[in-house]
């Protein structure tokens, strides 16, 4: 796992209120499992399959044609740290998933360049709950930080907001993705603080 420089560990002086074990980062930490895939916004493509195998792919204009939102979140690592108000630019997932048509699906895996996945709950993609996300503080999301686009999920641990997000797999039940079968949470919510399988 790759820590950047400006990861500091607990240090502040603020009164806010952060989920349990969390405290807020000096800087954007840099997290991540491997390599750091070089992707350009012209070449990035997602695919969406459904529990049937049908796909439906996006390519970066494509994505760019669907309702943009600006979003300011709070965002929370399993390592501890905490970062408040994060500013986005991106599309809410419900947008992309809108038309695609699978009753059977409970359960998204979502894939990365570089083979990275991590398992959701199909809700807490929707309503407004998780986004693709492309600009970061009014700039293109760069890649150490997810880009070209990553998703972003910040009701939960930041290792379920996929970067680097090119597919989408709807499935019939949840099974875990790379992290979760390490032994991490197969949710992962911070107010509850499910770190590890065992929380």
């Amino acid at each position: 796992m790759a820590i950047s420089e400006g990861f500091t560990g607990p240090r502040t002086t603020e009164r806010v209120a952060l989920p349990p074990g969390q405290h807020l980062a000096q800087g954007f930490p840099v997290l991540s499992a491997g390599a750091t895939p070089l992707v350009a916004r012209a070449a990035w493509s997602m695919t969406v399959t459904t529990t049937s195998g049908r796909q439906q792919q996006w390519d970066f204009a494509g994505l760019g044609e669907l309702p943009v939102e600006d979003i300011a979140v709070d965002l929370h690592c399993v390592t501890g740290w905490s970062k408040l108000g994060t500013h986005w630019r991106g599309v809410p997932v419900t947008a992309v998933l809108d038309g695609v048509e699978d009753p059977a699906a409970t359960a998204v895996m979502a894939t990365s360049y570089g083979d990275y996945t991590t398992n959701l709950p199909i809700e807490d993609l929707l309503g407004g709950r998780a986004w693709l996300v492309f600009d970061y503080e009014g700039s293109p999301l760069v890649p150490e930080h997810g880009g070209p686009v990553r998703l972003l999920v910040p009701h939960l641990y930041l290792w379920k907001s996929a970067k680097w997000v090119h597919g989408l797999t709807l499935m019939t039940r949840d099974r875990p993705g790379f992290w979760e079968s390490l032994g991490y949470h197969l949710y992962g919510d911070p107010w509850k603080e499910q770190r590890y399988s065992r929380d």
